[in-house]
């Protein structure tokens, strides 16, 4: 009876202990997450609006109605872009992107450590099913699908505003502000959070293989190396492990991506998220679910990025708490 009061105590002291800890490195967490995050991606912008026309395009009012010509690659998408729109277009939707990443970055890294400890903890005296790769997939799954409720609205609007064609003066949107205010007078709140169902789905996939799987290796290197496991050791197993994510993944972006650029039209093109997976099937082929793939590859060196300097930046400032 004692020794499970005693039990009871270091536990109920090993949970305080890491709440606190917690609580004290979540802003500092939120600061290192924000830096990589905004830096990162401005400097990858271009290839996520290439990426971005290359999947969405079959479903682009401008170029379904006839206005634009359907681009033929990553190549093709960047050359006529910069021609018919100029360099900066290359940046189209950064701003909404920018304002998205600082609070995701930052909140996907701080909670998924947060719902790890928790998951850990919960299981330190029971079962060891929910540790090691099984924690590190589910706290990734649940920090990139909390974060992403609550990032939404810039989500879609940063979609919208990206695979927006033309200059300046023929586009559908103006702005963030603008195309929040359009969709919103006419499909309220539903509007702003149209395909968030298809993005949850692929939230679970993509966070949990990209934070899980970088985790789990990354723990092992470390129990397996005398010293710290040098950076550029890091940096391939980050590549590794963003590029798989990212192609396992991709078809339900792409799905979701689809659902987005729906919000706001009168006649959609899918009805619900199975049908824009048959849809799309049916009328393009499974290629068509991997449409802008090669993009986002090259894009994925900037998601690497963040994984590594992450802890670099965190290091550096020694937040570390080691």
């Amino acid at each position: 009876m004692v020794s499970e009061d005693a039990g009871e105590e270091a536990a109920a002291a090993m949970m305080m202990t890491q709440s606190s800890y917690w609580l004290t490195n979540f802003p500092r967490d939120l600061i290192a997450g924000a830096m990589m995050g905004g830096i990162v991606h401005t400097i990858v912008a271009p290839i996520e609006r290439t990426k971005l026309l290359l999947q969405t395009q079959e479903s682009n009012m401008a170029v379904v109605g006839g206005k634009h010509r359907r681009f033929n690659g990553m190549i093709d998408c960047i050359v006529r872009t910069v021609r018919e729109e100029g360099v900066l277009s290359l940046w189209r939707g950064n701003g909404s992107s920018v304002l998205r990443y600082y609070p995701s970055v930052a909140l996907n890294f701080s909670l998924k450590d947060l719902y790890r400890n928790i998951l850990r903890r919960g299981n330190s005296h029971q079962s060891t099913f929910i540790s090691g790769p099984s924690a590190n997939f589910i706290a990734g799954a649940a920090a990139g699908c909390t974060t992403l409720v609550l990032i939404y609205p810039l989500d879609i609007a940063h979609t919208r505003l990206a695979a927006d064609l033309g200059k300046t003066d023929s586009r559908q949107f103006q702005g963030i502000r603008h195309f929040l205010t359009t969709v919103w007078a006419k499909n309220g709140l539903r509007g702003v959070y149209k395909g968030l169902p298809a993005s949850l789905q692929g939230m679970v996939v993509h966070r949990g293989l990209y934070f899980g799987g970088f985790d789990t290796v990354k723990e092992k290197m470390s129990k397996n190396a005398a010293a710290d496991v040098p950076l550029w050791k890091r940096w391939i197993v980050a590549q590794g492990v963003t590029t798989s994510a990212g192609l396992f993944s991709y078809p339900m972006d792409t799905v979701r991506r689809r659902m987005m650029m729906q919000s706001g039209i009168e006649r959609p093109m899918y009805k619900s998220t199975l049908d824009c997976w048959k849809t799309i099937y049916k009328t393009e082929g499974c290629r068509s679910f991997y449409r802008g793939a090669l993009s986002n590859m090259f894009r994925s060196t900037g998601a690497a990025a963040i994984l590594v300097l992450y802890d670099e930046v965190k290091k550096f400032m020694d937040w570390s708490g080691s």
